[in-house]
């Protein structure tokens, strides 16, 4: 029947309908998610996580490394951090190495910090460490190859739910939800294009009102919290189109096959 394209600059938005949408009372509507294009700047380090704290002389002293609020791959958590042990001079000139190292370890999902200085040591107890997301419990390294506890928890979003406000019929964790569509994000990495089309088909719900003056926007993580995009624009295309009335369209059918004589 029709289309609505919107966009904003944050992840809440309301768009004011110049030509509003008047929607036959006496006949039933549903919507779906045409499609939705922004890009994947949801940050995952945060001033929650952002902390590296650490000594080099055994723990007489402590140095404190804040990454800036980012969305980070593991290896570029490390280079970061390197970068500012090199601006520090936290590092062995002569040989061109680093005492600190972060290191990926594919096959169990985990991460390795590598200290290569016996008198290096990395705390992971303070508070907004980004020990967390790399993994480990609240615990302080040595020199060594230290394998986190836990795998890494790089993602912290692993699903976007698209709200809109014309719309019911859609439930989540059990409770009734806007949600027209969800989708996970971690299947584009930072800084890309997202270019969501559903597939195979599109997925309709019932349109809750009859006159459309305007349509609420809200991104959504799989907790119910607003997405951080950090001033991406997010455009979405909604469809919306008329109910096929099942009873009439049966008993057209019917007439005509017995104005046909077939039945």
């Amino acid at each position: 029947m029709t289309s609505i394209i919107l966009t904003g600059e944050t992840t809440d938005f309301t768009t004011e309908l110049l030509c509003p949408i008047r929607l036959n009372e006496n006949k039933k509507y549903e919507a779906a998610l045409l499609s939705l294009d922004t890009y994947n700047s949801i940050p995952n380090i945060t001033n929650k996580n952002n902390i590296f704290k650490y000594s080099t002389d055994n723990g007489n002293s402590w140095e404190i490394i804040t990454f800036n609020k980012g969305s980070y791959e593991l290896t570029g958590i490390n280079d970061e951090l390197q970068r500012q042990m090199v601006e520090k001079e936290h590092f062995d000139r002569d040989n061109s190495e680093f005492y600190v190292s972060i290191i990926v370890n594919v096959s169990e999902l985990k991460s390795i910090v590598n200290i290569i200085n016996r008198q290096y040591l990395v705390d992971f107890t303070v508070e907004n460490s980004i020990g967390s997301t790399l993994g480990f419990q609240p615990v302080i390294l040595s020199y060594g190859r230290n394998t986190s506890q836990d795998i890494v928890n790089i993602t912290g979003t692993n699903l976007v739910l698209v709200n809109v406000d014309i719309i019911s019929g859609s439930y989540v964790n059990g409770g009734r939800s806007p949600a027209i569509y969800s989708f996970n994000p971690n299947k584009v990495s930072p800084g890309y294009k997202i270019d969501e089309r559903p597939n195979p088909s599109l997925i309709y719900y019932p349109v809750n009102r009859a006159s459309i003056n305007s349509v609420r926007v809200w991104l959504t993580n799989q907790n119910s919290k607003l997405i951080d995009l950090r001033g991406e624009k997010v455009t979405v295309n909604l469809h919306i189109r008329e109910v096929e009335d099942t009873k009439q369209i049966i008993k057209e059918a019917i007439k005509e096959l017995k104005e046909e004589n077939i039945l």
